[in-house]
């Protein structure tokens, strides 16, 4: 087992922000770790056999064919934050390669910590390779004394071969005064399986993502499920796309969205290429206080034989509920977050139990907070 990871320079309040996070300082859960400060990379290393943790220097310079992979599920002229990481002349971020057969049963934590005013730059490649499972979670955040003009932008591409699985949990604990512009894109190869989660429930500046699975092989499989909470100062600009190329290609994109005053943007496309394809999208969304959601859900069906559909729903709690719960012996404040938690619960069929785990935990962490 690795030792703890050292974090110099973190005060004990921010580690407690990485572990709301997902991230174990001990590595007491986890078979390995990758930890960034700022533009720092101060670790990066799996003991599971088969897998390794890579800076993304060193693992250029080890294989000479991550070359095939670079900016080849994101291109690089993508938009202008993707221009910006490709122009770094010193590239941060992480490779993980999950080698053929292998699969980790303890997950792999990534850290990425921001702790001063400055744009981080990372560029993650993350592959796993035929018949290959692989499991990670991914604590993004910034420290509570971090001022205006701070911001993150990440660039991460996923390889799922033939008969291999990633399942990818992000958690965003980030502060109001940053701003975030993950890029990822995923493409899976015949029966592969990509299961990407993303939860941010505390307050953060601004958030823009759009992350894309293209289902090329055979039977691929792709799940997108979102929680996002939005406080009065949020801007979050969130979705998701699949597109099924391959003959009996299936995605699944769900979203529960709160705001308690904040701006949310939640969208969703599935785009249907080959017959026999089926995808389905989903929102609801609660208001909670004066804010804004708007869904914007696109089903593209382009050929005789895929099947899409969604549903969004946008309230209120209902007043019904509470008293019901009420009656029951629970405060207000208790009965409306046992409604909100159940609206949060999110389970997510084939995701480990250690990654579920961390899921329930962050949403018990907002509810403590009062969500």
């Amino acid at each position: 087992m690795s030792p703890e990871l050292n974090a110099p320079g973190i005060s004990e309040e921010d580690k407690a922000r990485l572990t709301q996070s997902g991230i174990e300082l001990s590595m007491q859960n986890r078979c390995g770790s990758y930890l960034q400060m700022n533009q720092d990379v101060l670790h990066a290393e799996c003991q599971e056999e088969g897998i390794e943790v890579l800076s993304y220097r060193k693992a250029m310079e080890k294989y000479d064919w991550l070359k095939e992979y670079e900016w080849k599920a994101v291109p690089k002229d993508k938009d202008e934050i993707t221009q910006y990481v490709a122009s770094q002349t010193d590239p941060k971020g992480y490779v993980i390669i999950a080698h053929k057969g292998t699969k980790n049963i303890l997950p792999i934590q990534a850290c990425l910590y921001l702790g001063r005013e400055t744009i981080q730059h990372v560029h993650n490649i993350i592959i796993a390779e035929e018949g290959a499972e692989l499991h990670i979670i991914s604590g993004c955040t910034s420290g509570g004394h971090v001022g205006q003009g701070a911001a993150h932008y990440g660039v991460s591409e996923f390889y799922i071969k033939k008969n291999a699985k990633i399942s990818f949990t992000m958690i965003h604990t980030w502060t109001e005064n940053i701003e975030v512009f993950p890029r990822s894109a995923s493409i899976v190869e015949e029966n592969g399986v990509f299961l990407s989660n993303y939860v941010c429930m505390q307050p953060v500046k601004k958030i823009q993502m759009y992350p894309t699975a293209t289902l090329k092989g055979e039977n691929s499989v792709a799940r997108f499920s979102s929680i996002i909470i939005a406080s009065p100062s949020s801007y979050l600009d969130i979705g998701s796309r699949a597109i099924l190329e391959g003959k009996g290609a299936s995605a699944e994109l769900v979203t529960r969205a709160i705001t308690k005053g904040g701006t949310i943007i939640s969208r969703g496309q599935i785009i249907g290429k080959t017959a026999g394809t089926k995808g389905h999208l989903e929102c609801k969304g609660l208001i909670l206080k004066d804010g804004t959601i708007y869904a914007i859900p696109e089903i593209d069906g382009r050929v005789v034989g895929t099947e899409l559909s969604h549903e969004a729903a946008v309230g209120k709690l209902a007043q019904e509920e509470i008293e019901y719960l009420m009656s029951r012996g629970l405060s207000e404040d208790e009965a409306t977050a046992t409604i909100i938690r159940g609206f949060l619960d999110v389970k997510i069929a084939g995701l480990p139990e250690a990654l579920q785990k961390q899921i329930d935990a962050t949403i018990d962490v907002a509810e403590k907070a009062g969500f």
